[in-house]
């Protein structure tokens, strides 16, 4: 099977005037964000009423806490348009939660114990029962705290057309539709494999969590430094929410996923969900009253619990899990989970971000991909841990291919990599939006006081200020832009949405049929 160049790839699709298809890339973005009282301190309140229903709502949820909401977008093929729709939701969530405020950064407001963080409810059905279930047994496995950390996870595939002309381009023949899902699958872990080699780039060009409240760490072990009484930090961290602060178990460090192929993906988280963990065993099921403290114990509850910088999905059909939906069905998009809240942001990231992952996703997509080998898969962990926790270090070194090299350079070689590709995104588009989002990230390997991390940090010192106290004001100054009046229309269309999300849940509540225990063994057999 051939295997054509990169430069090949992008000639073809101008010669075909297919080139258009690059402007055409499917985006959504889901945006999780803390309620919290007007001193900084995590909210204690309910999730309000006005919202909806977290279980059915299609755009606004909470992730794991009752104060964690979580903003989904529809799937556009434009940033503009994913961003309005964003800015739209935190429009309508701002004149409906009172006084509160959305801590505009990724890691925490103030937290009184994680006793403190309350977990997340959805309802009497038994779906709603398993979601809360299953945060039960992230709090008995890795503690409250870790699992009030906000991030943006950014959604991404491929327009449909462009999937037949890249396979005649590889095979030289028209595909049958196993072969071209098939196909598409390979693709999308090709790119899996290439964004994990290349990912500590994205943590230090747009990394925003170099500091945490030190509520945040309650006694624990940290080896972080002091900046202010009540800030920790590292002076070259870059993300520190992708680092492995925060963790109390380290039971998912042995857990190795395979990239390599669709099928070795599935076999290696379905063998987690069906390994036992004798420390989880010792948890067990349920307490004296019934309450179930985890969904089982297996390595991992389910395949969500697994956590990663970047995710297959494919939506499923019915009653499908997620994995059985990959195996039926193959690769629908990708989910790139290590994006930092930017909180210079209003939310959290802009166009020129999107446009950078679009490029930086296309890129990862069509060059070559070679199969992730287990020292390579030692080397890419090494190089994450290494940006998060000191990546704007200018001494930093990575391994590439197993030899030395430092970060700088390579994210020179890897970044003048993407300039063909930006000017045919650029072309397709009718503007120089790649190229002007490229030129931005490469001015930040030159300059390090251009990425967020240093930018926080240098605020926090200009003001004297500790973390929460700079953050609370970023938070305020966030809250008057978006308690401006939405226009009336949207207002009651959205209105209209929140009311018919309670209407559906309270039908799934109402139409069950057996209790939860029958319910979850069911759910964990199929």
């Amino acid at each position: 099977m051939a295997n054509p160049t990169y430069s090949n790839l992008l000639s073809s699709l101008r010669e075909q005037n297919h080139l258009s298809l690059l402007g055409r890339i499917q985006r959504g973005i889901e945006k999780e964000g803390l309620r919290c009282e007007p001193n900084g301190r995590l909210s204690q309140a309910p999730h309000p009423q006005a919202l909806g229903s977290a279980l059915t709502h299609p755009s606004i949820t909470t992730d794991y806490s009752e104060s964690l909401l979580e903003f989904i977008t529809p799937v556009f093929d434009n940033a503009k348009d994913t961003l309005q729709f964003m800015h739209n939701l935190h429009q309508y969530s701002y004149q409906n939660i009172g006084d509160e405020l959305i801590w505009p950064a990724s890691m925490p407001c103030i937290i009184n114990g994680e006793e403190s963080i309350p977990i997340a409810q959805f309802g009497y059905s038994n779906l709603g029962q398993l979601k809360h279930a299953y945060r039960h047994g992230l709090w008995h496995r890795y503690g409250r705290t870790m699992q009030a950390i906000a991030g943006i996870h950014y959604n991404f595939s491929m327009p449909e057309e462009i999937w037949p002309l890249l396979y005649q381009e590889q095979n030289s023949a028209t595909a049958n539709d196993d072969q071209l899902k098939d196909f598409i699958s390979s693709k999308y872990f090709g790119l899996i494999r290439n964004f994990r080699r290349n990912s500590w780039a994205l943590n230090y060009l747009f990394g925003a969590s170099p500091a945490v409240c030190s509520s945040f760490l309650d006694g624990q072990e940290h080896g972080l430094e002091t900046f202010k009484e009540h800030t920790r930090y590292l002076p070259y961290a870059t993300s520190l929410r992708m680092s492995d602060l925060g963790y109390q178990n380290n039971a998912q460090a042995e857990l190795v996923v395979c990239y390599n192929s669709l099928t070795n993906y599935v076999a290696t988280l379905s063998e987690a969900i069906t390994k036992p963990v004798p420390a989880y065993e010792e948890i067990g099921l349920q307490d004296e009253n019934g309450q179930f403290k985890q969904l089982n114990t297996s390595l991992l509850q389910i395949e969500n619990e697994y956590y990663s910088d970047i995710r297959p999905k494919r939506i499923g059909n019915g009653d499908e899990k997620p994995l059985q939906a990959l195996a039926n069905h193959g690769v629908e998009y990708i989910e790139v989970r290590c994006t930092d809240i930017n909180p210079f942001l209003s939310l959290g990231m802009d166009e020129t971000h999107i446009h950078f992952l679009d490029l930086f996703l296309t890129h990862c997509l069509l060059v070559d991909s070679p199969e992730i080998t287990s020292d390579e898969y030692q080397e890419i962990s090494a190089n994450q841990n290494a940006a998060v926790m000191q990546g704007r270090n200018p001494e930093l070194r990575l391994s590439k291919g197993g030899k030395s090299i430092g970060l700088r350079q390579w994210g020179r070689e890897l970044l003048a990599e993407l300039e063909t590709l930006a000017l045919s995104m650029d072309e397709a588009v009718g503007n120089h939006q790649y190229s002007n989002a490229l030129a931005q990230q490469q001015a930040k390997i030159e300059d390090d006081s251009l990425t967020p991390s240093a930018q926080y940090l240098a605020r926090m010192k200009e003001e004297d200020l500790e973390f929460a106290q700079l953050t609370l004001k970023l938070a305020k100054e966030r809250a008057a832009d978006f308690k401006q009046p939405l226009d009336d229309s949207l207002n009651k269309e959205m209105q209209l949405q929140a009311q018919q999300s309670l209407m559906q849940q309270a039908e799934i509540e109402a139409g069950d049929q057996i209790d939860f225990p029958s319910f979850l063994k069911q759910y964990l057999t199929r």
